[in-house]
């Protein structure tokens, strides 16, 4: 973990370079990309997730670029401003990355390579000035190779790595993390919890640590 931030020290000074996050849910991801945001040139502008795995497909573009006023039926009458203009200067976070759809996966592409783009129902072209951080509970690898994922994406997405390992990988953090939370709660909840039990201990050790421990972060 100490080389995973300091790397990501290292790539947070530079002002676009883009960052691929890799590790299972619940390991934190989120969280280093807003590490790596906040200690960047962009740290005085927005820090904007996207769950790309949780907008429907015909919805993406509208969500990702905005549209024009009078774009198509039901449309807002003033337009929307999308997560790309909103983010100018700042950073955005695409989160579960491999569940974007192959049109999605287009309008990503274009972002990266050509730093600009469309409102939908608009002609006028918009610059793009975001820093792209993205990240995946996926093999992107193999996501590439079964045709799932495009793999000039891939490519522009996957010019910095960081794979962060779960917490069963990397049991010498437990103890000291439980410790730290200990502490917090301690102060949260008015409580004197001042050791843990050596048994506690071995339990807590020999736990698998499976699931959403995103929790041990925070």
């Amino acid at each position: 973990m100490k080389e995973i931030l300091e790397l990501a020290e290292k790539v947070a000074k530079g002002f676009e370079t883009t960052v691929l996050i890799e590790g299972e849910t619940g390991t934190g991801k989120e969280l280093l990309a807003e590490y790596i945001h906040f200690l960047s040139p962009r740290c005085t502008f927005p820090f904007i997730p996207i769950n790309c795995g949780a907008i429907p497909k015909d919805l993406f573009e509208t969500e990702f670029f905005g549209y024009e006023k009078g774009a198509f039926t039901g449309a807002l009458e003033k337009g929307k401003i999308g997560k790309v203009e909103a983010e100018e200067k700042g950073t955005l976070f695409l989160d579960e990355v491999g569940e974007l759809s192959p049109s999605a996966q287009v309008k990503v592409l274009r972002v990266l390579e050509e730093k600009e783009y469309f409102k939908v129902g608009g002609v006028e072209k918009k610059k793009a000035d975001v820093r792209i951080i993205a990240a995946t509970n996926k093999d992107l690898e193999v996501e590439v190779k079964k045709g799932n994922f495009r793999d000039d994406l891939f490519f522009r997405l996957h010019v910095v790595k960081l794979s962060i390992p779960p917490l069963r990988e990397r049991k010498e953090d437990i103890l000291p993390l439980f410790k730290f939370f200990m502490e917090r709660f301690n102060e949260q909840f008015n409580k004197r919890f001042i050791y843990i039990s050596e048994g506690a201990e071995k339990r807590i050790l020999h736990y698998p640590c499976p699931g959403k421990w995103r929790y041990c972060y925070r």
